[in-house]
């Protein structure tokens, strides 16, 4: 009978141990397993908010027939009464405007309620309206330094714009109810995202629709 030679019978059990000693630690660390008992964080702070509506944009992202109705969000839809609100405070305070509208659409597909005005603008793109669109130049015509985000889908549009904002330095102001998505849970993971990241948690401010103000 053929026998292992003694180095390779013991680099053998050494590797077996390793991998015992590993188990223990790869199941503490496994996400999928611990998926359902995993506590989510403390809600964060709501701060008011007073800005220079000279500097300030209000960014509408996204409130089109295919990604905001009664049929495919209907989360989206029960936010517009209070967006269209900020809207007309923010144009009351000439604040820049700002749209955007998806790939597979046109800016006809906006919202009613939501309407822009001639001379608003508007910007069609993916999830990060800075990419393949000339939203940068348009923040950077009108002197702005903050970005109010609103928008669907959170997970999309808003997470992908607002962190890009950020990691250009502009203050992004978040109103927590100004963005949807089909699960609260996307929601929640956006704001904490946000808030919690390297880069976009020095630049980001979690606030209301209600507690957002212009100064004169």
């Amino acid at each position: 009978m053929a026998t292992r030679p003694r180095r390779q019978i013991t680099q053998y059990l050494l590797s077996a141990a390793l991998l015992a000693g590993a188990a223990p630690a790869a199941q503490a660390n496994d996400l999928i397993r611990h998926w359902a008992g995993i506590t989510a964080p403390p809600a964060p702070i709501v701060h008011k908010v007073t800005l220079d509506p000279k500097t300030t944009a209000l960014l509408l992202l996204d409130f089109v027939t295919q990604t905001c109705s009664n049929t495919n969000r209907p989360q989206c839809v029960a936010t517009i009464p209070a967006i269209r609100t900020l809207l007309a405070t923010a144009r009351a305070h000439h604040a820049t405007i700002i749209y955007s509208y998806v790939l597979s659409g046109t800016k006809a597909d906006i919202n009613p309620a939501l309407t822009p005005r001639p001379g608003e603008a508007s910007v069609q793109s993916g999830p990060d309206k800075f990419l393949h669109t000339n939203l940068a130049q348009l923040l950077r015509q009108d002197g702005i330094k903050t970005v109010i985000i609103t928008g669907t889908a959170a997970e999309g549009a808003v997470l992908a714009t607002a962190s890009e904002a950020a990691y250009r330095g502009y203050t992004v102001i978040l109103p927590y109810n100004g963005m949807s998505s089909t699960h609260p849970y996307a929601e929640q993971y956006v704001a904490w995202d946000l808030l919690n990241a390297p880069a976009t948690s020095q630049h980001t401010i979690l606030t209301s629709l209600g507690l957002i103000r212009f100064g004169s």
